[in-house]
């Protein structure tokens, strides 16, 4: 073999000295024709592996089943190789809800005018689906539990200096969660990724995300949320209590008879919050009082008004007839 080689060599006049560079001239010349013949486009039967996943109302996430796919395509040769290396291969598809067509029972089907637009996903963008051979794909999502709970916020906020927020809307506020029975039965609400900001001094809103839970699936994964986030200012002042839902029958009196009242109010003010302000200690509140005191709050919550605060919150009561 050896000398029908140096033979070869010696026909070619190729010496010993130059048998690398010729080595190395018959590679790339090999690489120039592969990459040639592999960048033309052939037409061939493409396969590929296909499972789906899909937010049905009641149904489980993922399919239980794998389908086949195969079509006639026009591709590169690269795209043909590549498809027949990951044939074995199972691509996870996310099909729309509305394309899914419910055949009965946890049967559901996509049709092959539906697979049109998932060819770039099958074969790639290379590719150009002549014709599918699969007419039709069958997937099988099992039918899951599921009830609606309520979305928790978990946040972290500070305000600048004489800014305060108010409470964190969401939308949606709940949520529906999947899964099975016993796993269902312990969720009672959802809670979001924790939302940490600092040092706000105005309003703020996005997305967050909801925290997962093992075993569950949820219906979005994450919500729009907002802060109404507020310039105030703080006014005290020394108010009078007045009484409400004594009997006629009854007087009703309380120790001490007036209260600092402290109100944080937007910024800037349109009037004296505390014009025609008045505090109240209910009656009906002391009768439910085991300590013989009751709670004192204001009558009504004027316009632009945040916060109330009284000094002191709870205030001794003393009963007698008239």
């Amino acid at each position: 073999m050896r000398r029908l080689f140096n033979r070869l060599l010696d026909s070619l006049h190729i010496s010993g000295r130059d048998f690398a560079p010729f080595l190395l001239a018959l590679l790339l010349a090999f690489s120039i024709w592969l990459i040639h013949n592999l960048s033309l486009r052939y037409n061939d039967y493409l396969q590929v592996s296909v499972s789906a996943t899909s937010s049905l109302d009641g149904y489980a996430q993922k399919s239980t089943n794998k389908c086949e796919v195969i079509a006639r395509c026009r591709a590169r040769g690269y795209t043909v190789i590549q498809s027949k290396l990951r044939k074995k291969k199972v691509i996870e598809v996310e099909f729309s809800p509305s394309t899914l067509k419910h055949k009965g029972s946890d049967i559901f089907y996509v049709t092959s005018s539906v697979l049109q637009d998932y060819a770039h996903i099958f074969f790639g963008d290379d590719a150009t689906v002549e014709y599918y051979v699969t007419d039709t794909l069958f997937f099988r999502f099992p039918s899951v539990n599921h009830k609606r709970v309520p979305v928790i916020p978990v946040t972290s906020l500070t305000y600048r200096s004489q800014y305060v927020g108010g409470p964190i809307t969401l939308v949606p506020d709940s949520v529906t969660v999947y899964g099975e029975p016993y796993v269902l039965k312990n969720i009672s609400g959802i809670q979001t990724v924790q939302l940490r900001m600092f040092d706000l001094d105005h309003s703020v809103d996005g997305m967050v995300h909801l925290e997962p839970v093992r075993g569950v699936r949820t219906s979005v994964d994450q919500v729009r949320y907002s802060v109404d986030v507020v310039r105030y200012v703080q006014m005290k002042r020394m108010v009078p209590i007045t009484f409400t839902n004594v009997p006629s029958d009854k007087e009703f009196l309380v120790f001490p008879s007036e209260v600092e009242v402290t109100l944080k109010c937007i910024f800037p003010l349109m009037s004296d919050p505390f014009d025609n302000f008045s505090v109240v200690a209910d009656y009906s509140s002391f009768l439910g009082s085991l300590s013989g005191k009751c709670k004192v709050e204001p009558k009504f919550m004027p316009a632009g008004v945040i916060s109330f605060e009284a000094d002191p919150p709870y205030v001794d009561c003393l009963v007698g007839d008239k």
